[in-house]
Formats: structure tokens, sequence, C-alpha cells
């Protein structure tokens, strides 16, 4: 997937600016699904509203500049649900927390309890969030799809509480090897 294909997806949901765009895509509902940059994203409603798959008009805004409110045309859905049927790419999954993980033998406990309890933290205000989403929406896709988030979330703070200790004590085991090597 690509800007295209995320900025028709919210459009298929709600008429946007491009900044309400920008702010769905990395804050909102869809920021869960394909990374997209602000540069991008004016560059590329103008070409979708070029190609007649999204319209465009202006708003007025009591004391500051109208707005640009585009809205996905039955062109522009029609396109979406073709994308819709390509098979989506594999996951990406990048974690610095890993990395620390991956390398607890090399640190101090201090120093892996303090990444640990960040990324619990990190899952539980995570799994708020997508409860918030589940709460605000009645659309029985997005309901699955946040149930779905939140199931993986759940299992991901589940592992993290279950094996906490047993990643501090990897870094604690190095510390008195290097304790009795002195």
């Amino acid at each position: 997937m690509n800007t295209q294909t995320l900025i028709l997806a919210i459009l298929n949901f709600e008429d946007a600016s491009g900044y309400e765009i920008k702010k769905q895509s990395t804050e909102g509902a869809f920021s869960y699904f394909v990374d997209i940059s602000y540069g991008s994203i004016y560059p590329t409603l103008a070409k979708l509203e070029a190609d007649g798959l999204v319209l465009g008009r202006s708003e007025t805004q009591s004391g500051r500049p109208d707005k640009k409110v585009f809205s996905i045309t039955e062109k522009g859905r029609e396109e979406f649900v073709k994308t819709l049927t390509s098979p989506p790419a594999i996951d990406k999954f990048k974690s610095e927390f890993l990395l620390i993980a991956m390398c607890a033998d090399l640190t101090s406990p201090e120093v892996i309890t303090k990444a640990i309890d960040k990324r619990i933290n990190e899952m539980e205000e995570l799994l708020q969030v997508i409860g918030s989403l589940r709460s605000e929406c009645d659309h029985p896709a997005t309901q699955w799809t946040t149930s779905y988030g939140m199931h993986v979330k759940g299992a991901d703070l589940e592992f993290l509480k279950n094996n906490r200790d047993s990643l501090i004590a990897m870094a604690d085991d190095r510390l008195k090897l290097d304790e009795a090597a002195e």
C-alpha cells in the first residue's frame, strides 16, 4: 500500500482536509497501517483530484483562511476497492526495545528494568488507545480490526509481564560474571 491508498481509505470513511489526513495517518485510527510523509499528502491529493478520484472544495473558517476539504468520488472508491484486492505486503516490524533485549547480557539490570518497564507502559497505553478507537466506532470491520489489535498487543503485554524477570536476570548474570573475573 502507498500514500494514495491510505488517503483513499481515510476519505472512504469521512471527508477531510490535508491536515486532517495527516493527523489521521500519524495519530489517529489510520496510523497503524502505512507510514506516509506530510510532504507527500498534498501532491498525492492534487494527483487524485486531477484523476477524478477525489473532489476538493473550499470551506470558510471564521478568522482563518479557507481550508480545502476532500471527498472520495465513486471512481475513487472503485479504485480503492481495486487496490484492496492485491495481496498485502509482509508487515514490517522494527523495535529498538528488542535490540536492547537481545543484548541484555551486555547491560545492567537497571538498563533492562528501565527498558522493559517502559515497553510495558507503552503497551498498556496503546491498549487504551485501541480500546478508545473500538468504543468510538460501531463499524463492524473496524470492530474486528481493533479486537485483533487488542489481542495482539494484549499478548505482547502478557509476555512482557510474565518474562520480565528472566530478561533482567540475564543482565544480572553478566554482572556476576564480571565481578567474579575481577
